[in-house]
C-alpha cells in the first residue's frame, strides 16, 4: 500500500526536499498529542497551543520558501527581459528568438513545480488537521482555520492567494507576446486581454493557478454548475495537448437530449392543472401530475448510469423511444379521459430520463481542454429548455380535433413532444457514434487527482479516511488510502454514502432546499395565479419562461463578477438569507394578495436559488471526493437524486395540500420551504469553516 506520506516524498522536487511540511514529523506530535490527552499529563488548552505554533513554524517555511522562490524567477525574467528588449531593436533574428522564447518557457516550467509546491504542501495540511480532529476528538480545524486564515497577515492565506505567481505570470506573458511571430506588434494584455498570447505552458499555469486558488471565469462557473468532475490538465510539454479526440455530432446530440428533457419536463407546468380538472380531478393534482416525472427519475438516474458504463448511444434510443411514448399517453389521456392514463405517461417520461448519461458522456467521452466548456453547455442547454417549455405551452394554443384526437392547450404540449423525439431518434441513429470505451478508461484513475496532490484539491477537503489507525508506529496509517484506491470509483450507493463528509452533506441538503423551494414556486404558480389573479395559461406560460430566461444573465453575473469578488462560502450563505426572505415575501399575510408581491417575492426566491445552485455546485466540484468523480454512483448521480427527491417531495406536498383547499395552498406549501431553509442555514453556518 502506498500511503500519502510516501506518495508526498516521491513527488518532491529533491532540491527542495527540505522546505515541504515535514508531513512525519506532524504525524507524531498527532499521536504524541493524543497519548498526553488521554493520560492528563497535558490540558487541551496547552496542546492546541503548542501543536498551533509547531504548525505554524512548517506553514511558515512553506511561506518564506514560495516568496524566495518567486523571487528568484523573477530576477531571471528580469535579465532575460534586458535581452528581448536588445533583441528586438535589431533587425529580427529567429533563431536567437526562438532561444529566448525556449528560456521564457523553462521559466514557466519551474513556476509550475512550485505550483505543485503549493498544492501538495496544502494537501498535507489539510491531512494533518484532519488526523489531530480525529485522534484527539476535537474541532481544531474550525478553530486554527478561523484564527489564521481571518488574520489580516495569514501566511495560511498565502499560499492560496498567488499574488507574487500571477505577477510572474503576468510577466511571461508579456515577454512571450513580444516574441511571438509578429516581434514589435504593440500588443498589450492590459488592453487587450482577450487577444493574450495562448502559449501552452502559460496556459498550463493559469489552469493550475485557477484551480489550486478556486478563481473561475463564466465558462468554468457553468461547468462547476453541472458537477461534472474536472481532472487537472497535464502539466508537461509533451501532455500539454491532448491527443484524445472526440465526436462533436455526438456531443451536440447529448447536449439536445438535455435540451429535449427540460422543455419536457416544463411544458406541461402552464397547463397541468387546467388538465387535471378537465380529467375531474382537484386542480390541485397538477403537483402530483408534474411529480410524477421526478418520481421516475429516482429510479432511472440509477440504471441509466450503470447502463453508461457499457454504451452511450442504447440509453440515448431508449431514453427517446421511452419518452415518445410517455408523451402519446399523456396526450391520450384526454380522450380516454383518464387520470391514471396521464401519470402513467408522466412516469414513462420520466424513466426516460438520460441526464445521468448526459453527464458522463461529458464527463468521460469529451477531452479535458474541451470537458469545461462542453458542461457549460449542458448548463446553458438546461437552463434554455427550461425556459422554452413554458414559452411553448403558451403558444400552442387551439382547439379541434382530427378524426376522435382532441387537440388543445392540455394535450399539445403531449403531441408536441412526442414529435419531437420522434424527430430526435433518426438524427442519434444516424449521427451519434458510440466512443471507444478504451478512451474512457484511464479517466476512472485521473493522474491529478486530488487526493494525491492534484490541483483540484483545495485546503480543507475532507477525504474517505474510515478505518482507524491501529499500530501507532506503522510508517503509514491504515486510514490513509492507497493511491490505487483514492482513484477507485465506488460501487455502491452505501460506499458513496461513506465518503460524504459533514460538509459535503450540508451542501447536498442546500440543495434539496433550493430544489424543493424551486418546485414549489414553479408547480404551484398556475394554481396560485389563477385563483388569486385570474392568470390565463398565456399569463402563467410568459411569467415562467420569464423567470427562466435568467438562469443565463444570473450565472454570467455570479460566474464572472461576483465568484472572483467574494469567497464562494460567503455568497453561499448570503444567497441562503435571500432566498428565506423571498420565501417570507410570498406568504399571503393581508386581505388583498397583489400581483407585484407575488412576482417580486417570485423573482428574489428564483434568482437566489439560482445563484445558489451554482455557488453551492461549484463548491461540491472542488469538495466532494474523486472517487465520486467516475463510475456509476458518481457526484452528479447524488446531487440528481438529492434534488430529484426535493421535487417529489414538493409536488407531493401541493397535492395534499389541496384538499385542505385551493385558498390554503400557497401558505401552506410555503412553510416547509421555510423551515428547510432556516435548517440549511443553520447548518451551514456549523460547517461554514470547513467551506474555507
Amino acid at each position: 500500500m502506498v500511503n500519502f506520506g510516501k506518495s508526498l516524498k516521491a513527488g518532491q522536487v529533491q532540491e527542495w526536499s527540505g522546505y515541504y511540511i515535514n508531513y512525519m514529523l506532524m504525524k507524531k506530535k498527532v499521536k504524541q498529542h493524543a497519548v498526553s490527552f488521554k493520560d492528563g499529563s497535558l490540558g487541551q488548552s496547552e496542546i492546541l497551543a503548542e501543536f498551533s505554533r509547531k504548525l505554524d513554524d512548517q506553514i511558515e517555511k512553506i511561506v518564506l520558501f514560495i516568496l524566495e522562490q518567486q523571487g528568484l524567477l523573477a530576477s531571471r525574467i528580469e535579465k532575460l527581459s534586458e535581452q528581448r528588449v536588445v533583441l528586438l531593436e535589431k533587425p529580427a533574428d529567429q533563431q536567437k528568438i526562438y532561444l529566448l522564447r525556449q528560456a521564457f518557457r523553462e521559466i514557466g516550467e519551474d513556476l509550475l513545480k512550485l505550483i505543485m509546491f503549493v498544492d501538495m504542501n496544502a494537501t498535507a495540511i489539510r491531512k494533518i488537521l484532519k488526523k489531530f480532529d480525529k485522534r484527539l476528538e476535537h474541532k481544531f480545524t474550525d478553530h486554527y482555520v478561523t484564527t489564521r486564515a481571518n488574520h489580516p497577515y495569514s501566511q495560511l492565506q498565502q499560499v492560496f492567494k498567488h499574488v507574487g505567481i500571477s505577477a510572474v505570470i503576468g510577466a511571461l506573458t508579456r515577454n512571450l507576446i513580444d516574441l511571438q511571430d509578429n516581434p514589435g506588434s504593440m500588443l498589450s494584455i492590459y488592453d487587450q486581454p482577450s487577444q493574450s498570447l495562448k502559449d501552452p505552458i502559460i496556459e498550463a499555469i493559469i489552469v493550475a493557478v485557477d484551480k489550486v486558488s478556486n478563481t473561475t471565469n463564466l465558462i468554468q462557473f457553468l461547468g462547476q454548475h453541472a458537477l461534472i468532475m474536472q481532472e487537472d490538465l497535464p502539466i508537461s510539454d509533451g501532455d500539454v495537448a491532448d491527443k484524445k479526440t472526440y465526436h462533436l455530432p455526438s456531443l451536440l446530440l447529448n447536449l439536445a437530449n438535455a435540451f429535449l428533457y427540460m422543455i419536457n419536463t416544463y411544458i406541461i407546468v402552464p397547463t397541468a392543472d387546467d388538465y387535471a380538472t378537465s380529467l375531474g380531478a382537484v386542480a390541485t393534482t397538477c403537483g402530483i401530475i408534474i411529480g410524477s416525472m421526478a418520481i421516475a427519475q429516482i429510479f432511472s438516474s440509477v440504471y441509466f448510469s450503470a447502463w453508461s458504463n457499457k454504451s452511450y448511444f442504447h440509453p440515448l434510443v431508449f431514453s427517446s423511444i421511452t419518452l415518445m411514448f410517455g408523451n402519446i399517453l399523456y396526450a391520450f389521456a384526454y380522450d380516454a379521459n383518464s387520470i391514471a392514463l396521464l401519470l402513467i405517461g408522466r412516469l414513462l417520461c420520466g424513466l426516460g430520463s438520460a441526464r445521468a448519461v448526459n453527464r458522463r458522456y461529458i464527463s468521460d467521452c469529451v477531452p479535458l481542454k474541451q470537458r469545461i466548456q462542453a458542461s457549460a453547455g449542458f448548463v446553458s442547454a438546461s437552463a434554455l429548455g427550461m425556459a422554452c417549455g413554458p414559452a411553448l405551452a403558451g403558444l400552442l394554443q387551439a382547439d379541434f380535433n382530427i378524426y376522435f384526437i382532441s387537440i388543445n392547450s392540455n394535450t399539445l404540449p403531449g403531441w408536441a413532444m412526442a414529435l419531437a423525439w420522434l424527430v430526435y431518434l433518426p438524427c442519434l441513429w444516424i449521427f451519434f457514434k458510440e466512443p471507444d470505451r478504451g478512451d474512457t478508461e484511464d479517466n476512472y484513475f485521473p493522474e491529478g487527482d486530488a487526493e494525491n496532490g492534484g490541483l483540484a484539491q483545495p485546503l480543507l477537503w475532507n477525504s474517505d479516511e474510515k478505518i482507524e489507525e491501529k499500530d501507532e508506529d506503522r510508517d503509514y496509517d491504515d486510514s490513509e488510502e492507497s493511491v490505487e484506491d483514492s482513484h477507485r470509483p465506488v460501487t455502491s450507493i452505501a460506499s458513496a454514502y461513506g465518503l460524504l463528509t459533514p460538509s459535503v452533506k450540508v451542501q447536498l441538503l442546500i440543495y434539496f432546499m433550493l430544489k424543493f423551494a424551486l418546485e414549489i414556486l414553479l408547480s404551484a404558480s398556475s394554481v396560485i395565479t389563477t385563483f388569486y389573479f385570474d392568470w390565463t395559461v398565456s399569463n402563467v406560460a410568459v411569467f415562467l419562461a420569464l423567470l427562466g430566461l435568467t438562469v443565463l444573465p444570473v450565472n454570467i453575473f455570479v460566474g464572472s463578477y461576483i465568484s472572483n469578488i467574494f469567497k464562494e462560502r460567503q455568497i453561499l450563505l448570503v444567497s441562503e438569507i435571500i432566498v428565506m426572505i423571498g420565501i417570507l415575501l410570498s406568504f399571503n399575510v393581508t386581505s388583498s394578495y397583489s400581483v407585484p408581491q407575488y412576482v417580486i417575492s417570485a423573482l428574489i426566491t428564483f434568482v437566489a436559488a439560482e445563484v445558489l445552485e451554482g455557488v453551492n455546485l461549484s463548491l461540491l466540484s472542488h469538495v466532494m471526493s474523486s472517487r465520486l468523480s467516475k463510475g456509476t454512483y458518481n457526484g452528479g448521480l447524488l446531487s440528481t437524486e438529492a434534488g430529484t427527491l426535493a421535487r417529489v417531495a414538493a409536488d407531493v406536498t401541493i397535492t395534499l395540500t389541496g384538499y385542505l383547499g385551493v385558498s390554503m395552498v400557497l401558505n401552506i406549501t410555503l412553510i416547509p420551504s421555510l423551515v428547510i431553509c432556516i435548517f440549511s442555514i443553520v447548518a451551514t453556518c456549523f460547517i461554514y469553516n470547513s467551506l474555507y
